[in-house]
């Protein structure tokens, strides 16, 4: 272990004594190989309900204990700095929205968080303008240290609204119903459901349809419940954990969808309106490579999938009776990759990428399309939720890195667009920023694509201190959304950059499978080409870069520092995935069966070990002199458990030659996210962005 340099750049930083954890000798024999984790005795599982401090090891207990004081006194220092940047966050989110015109045909149902509020406030607006509030979210939140909730919706006939509550920080939900029209709430699932895209209510609103979370946090049941009460009826369970479950009610209210799916196959169930306590039926058999959504439009059942080569997927038309397939409706387009349909009774609408950039498709009945897409050089867009079916408009949400959401309507007849609302910020002027979209070129040729975000009046070949993001992971997409934080962040004299590295989809399917499995070591070579790209421009300069990373992206920025630890200024690994060999080795993880095909089986797999042997964060911490390290964790994550970055900081402080701290920032009271509560997130982005400042501060000491 290394004490604190009195002088340099390192004296910029406290000197205080960081914990120091024993190491042991534990060896772990697998697939005829050997390795040593010396600090396996961090991991806590306990027997039963969250893990707490109290309910800790003592030995244990006391290391956290001591990881948490030594990182208030680490970043205690830069409290000033985050009160700075807190304060500026909450000055600039205190303007408002437009109110938005109501629907012709429905209740239009909306959520605000109030000017001087934390958390969200819902209502609906009728056709004719009258406003009925819902809920305050904050009223929920009341006398508990974590609160999220998650995908509410409205039922079918509008007397209902549902949403799922996690008031312990472990992922494991109640579902709450509200009676509009006796104003009562009811808990109609009292624990361990799962509450992303887990529930639905029936089309004919008596019943809902809710997923259960078994011991290992995982979905494995499906269960029909009265609205109104009753005993829970069991109508689906899975027993393979490699396969994750979902449940949603078909555009036309004409079914509701099971759908069982992994990486790489998927299965579908339907419950037809009318014969919701039938059995489910299925569309066809789980297959290996296959992935397959159904949905339905005007009376036709549609269905998404990647079959017949389709990489970047293809729509079909399914027969309703035996669920052959009838007609081609969107042929396979390499390079188009469809994200998603969005069936409505006027059109049939598909939101597409093409060329990293989302669009918008209207398939009209007679076949006819019109595109809807931006000029800008990074945007995203997405539909406006719990919208009609009958609409004749559908509102969508546009927003880029410098512009805060807007809403617009789309006229379905024609797809001319109309501005019927956005979001005003005080003291925020989007033309003092510039947008880019650049390119990085990868060692083997591939062209990376960089959003990046600098202050509009700073010279292109102006070197400015950097903070690099990036995710790279599962397929998932890091889009360009509006974030108020990164806006504060450059206003003060940094450019904010995403780096959309291979292990995505921006580009498309092929574009997430050249990064991962075997191909991983490919998001982390793409981040650091991305790193030195930048600076080979002039938009930034060696030592003024932090990496930053959340869970997946934890694993992406620790990987890149390890291959290169003299590229970065600071590493921030939020909630990071870093002990990735041993994680991947744990059967009983609760992701660990179902994201098998996204980073190989070390458990069975001789070659895979190997590779994940070779890139995983925690196994290649070396003697090399690291940059600052702040990481986070939640003690009640299960997803990404604290002891994987606690590990990491500690052999870190071990190997490390430059004597820059290595921080644990652990949350007793959390998950694998935050509390949601728009001044907790403005705190720890403050926080985080202090931080930067002063790794590329104490870098040019």
């Amino acid at each position: 272990m290394h004490s604190t340099s009195s002088s340099g750049p390192t004296a910029l930083w406290p000197d205080s004594v960081p914990p120091i954890p024993p190491r042991e000798d534990h060896k772990i024999h697998q697939l005829g190989r050997e390795r040593v984790d010396h600090y396996a005795w961090m991991k806590f599982i306990p027997s039963s309900c969250s893990r707490t401090l109290d309910g800790l090891p003592e030995r244990l207990r006391q290391h956290l204990d001591a990881e948490m004081e030594y990182a208030r006194d680490v970043l205690h220092p830069l409290a000033a700095d985050a009160k700075y940047f807190y304060e500026q966050m909450v000055q600039r989110a205190s303007g408002s929205n437009d109110a938005l015109p109501a629907s012709a045909q429905r209740w239009r149902y909306d959520c605000t968080v109030p000017d001087g509020h934390a958390h969200r406030v819902f209502s609906r607006i009728r056709p004719d303008g009258v406003t009925q509030e819902l809920f305050d979210e904050a009223e929920r939140a009341r006398g508990y240290a974590y609160y999220r909730a998650t995908d509410h919706q409205p039922s079918p006939d509008d007397r209902y609204f549902v949403w799922a509550e996690d008031v312990s920080g472990d992922d494991r939900h109640r579902i709450c119903v509200l009676d509009t029209d006796s104003g009562l709430i009811s808990t109609v699932v009292q624990a361990d459901a799962f509450g992303y895209g887990g529930f639905t209510l029936c089309p004919s609103s008596r019943h809902l349809f809710w997923i259960w979370r078994d011991a290992c946090n995982r979905p494995t049941r499906l269960y029909r419940s009265p609205v109104e009460g009753g005993e829970a009826v069991l109508v689906y369970e899975e027993h393979d954990p490699a396969i994750f479950m979902q449940i949603a009610r078909t555009a036309g209210n004409g079914f509701v969808a099971l759908t069982l799916a992994g990486p790489d196959m998927s299965e579908v169930y339907l419950i037809a309106a009318g014969s919701e306590t039938v059995a489910p039926r299925l569309v066809r058999l789980r297959q290996r490579g296959i992935r397959y959504e159904i949905n339905e439009w005007n009376n036709t059942l549609l269905m998404l999938t990647n079959a017949d080569g389709s990489v970047d997927r293809k729509l079909v038309e399914i027969d309703a009776v035996n669920f052959d397939v009838c007609r081609e409706w969107v042929p396979h387009r390499a390079g188009t990759s469809i994200i998603s349909i969005h069936p409505f009774a006027y059109a049939l609408l598909r939101l597409e990428r093409v060329n990293s950039l989302r669009r918008l498709v209207l398939m009209r009945a007679d076949g006819t399309e019109v595109v809807v897409d931006f000029d800008e050089p990074a945007y995203t867009i997405e539909l406006a939720p719990s919208q009609s079916y009958d609409a004749r408009q559908v509102r969508i949400v546009h927003q880029t890195l410098n512009s805060p959401p807007r809403w617009l309507d789309i006229d379905l007849a024609d797809g001319q667009c109309r501005v019927v609302g956005q979001t005003h910020l005080s003291g925020f002027d989007p033309s003092a920023y510039r947008l880019e979209r650049l390119y990085a070129r990868a060692s083997d040729g591939a062209s990376i694509p960089i959003t990046i975000l600098s202050p509009a009046d700073a010279p292109e070949d102006k070197p400015l201190p950097l903070l690099l993001t990036g995710y790279g992971a599962y397929g998932i997409s890091y889009e360009p959304r509006f974030s108020l934080p990164a806006t504060v962040l450059v206003a003060n004299g940094f450019r904010y950059a995403i780096a959309h590295v291979r292990g995505g989809s921006e580009k498309g399917w092929r574009w997430y499978q050249d990064g991962c499995r075997e191909k991983k070591r490919n998001s982390m070579t793409d981040f650091i080409a991305c790193a030195q790209h930048l600076q080979n421009i002039g938009y930034t300069a060696p030592g003024k870069i932090v990496a930053h990373g959340v869970s997946a992206g934890g694993l992406l920025v620790c990987g890149a520092m390890n291959i290169d630890p003299q590229q970065w200024a600071g590493v921030i690994a939020q909630v990071p995935f870093v002990d990735m060999l041993n994680t991947m080795s744990n059967a009983d993880h609760p992701l660990v069966p179902l994201l098998r095909p996204d980073w190989g089986d070390p458990i069975s797999d001789p070659q895979a070990y190997d590779y994940i042997a070779g890139i995983s964060p925690y196994e290649n911490i070396k003697q090399a002199a690291y940059p600052p390290v702040l990481c986070t964790a939640g003690l009640k994550d299960d997803r990404v458990p604290y002891w994987e970055p606690a590990k990491l900081v500690a052999s870190l402080r071990h190997h490390s030659t430059s004597h820059y701290p290595a921080v644990l920032r652990l949350n007793p009271d959390s998950g694998h996210q935050e509390s949601d509560d728009q001044y907790a997130e403005f705190a720890q982005a403050a926080l985080l962005w202090a931080f930067a400042r002063h790794c590329v501060s104490a870098n040019e000491a």
